[in-house]
């Protein structure tokens, strides 16, 4: 069973063991630390999971991944920009499918955002055929707008809007 819930201390050493794999973190932010170490969790835990709308997701009864959504501000408070990651061990057995379409009616039904985006590399398209599964549409395709590990990739924006 899959459930989203706030991060808790139990956590610790499941994110450390997650975000130091490479293939987890390859399309991910830079801005997550590499490696990623015990303060770095602790941080997480504490103060980073609890700025904007941050769910571990959780399945039967241990972490195996993160959805967030990161409000825009001033003119762009109302759109939010949708993240997730899934420890690999789960990888192929459609929780980042569930996640996703538990959050979104969470976010419709319980802020006033009405529009979701996602920002995916070029070469991630098992994170773009997720997202068109679960009704985001792809809106544009922003050439060479992402540099991360000294090269380029293509930043394809997927949408969803509040119905």
């Amino acid at each position: 069973m899959i459930t989203i819930r706030d991060f808790n201390d139990g956590d610790t050493e499941q994110l450390l063991s997650v975000l130091n794999d490479p293939e987890v973190v390859k399309y991910l932010s830079s801005k997550i630390p590499t490696p990623y170490t015990l303060q770095d969790a602790k941080w997480w835990i504490t103060t980073g999971s609890k700025l904007g709308i941050v769910k571990a997701i959780e399945f039967n009864d241990s972490l195996v991944g993160c959805i967030s959504a990161d409000r825009g501000e001033f003119e762009y408070q109302r759109s939010a920009e949708i993240g997730y990651w899934i420890d690999k061990s789960f990888w192929g057995q459609g929780i980042a499918t569930q996640a996703i379409n538990d959050f979104l009616p969470f976010i419709f039904k319980t802020t006033d955002i009405v529009r979701l985006f996602a920002s995916v590399f070029s070469e991630n398209a098992v994170s773009m055929h997720l997202l068109a599964k679960c009704g985001f549409e792809l809106e544009a395709v922003h050439k060479k707008a992402i540099y991360k590990n000294g090269k380029f990739y293509n930043d394809h924006i997927f949408s969803v809007l509040k119905t």
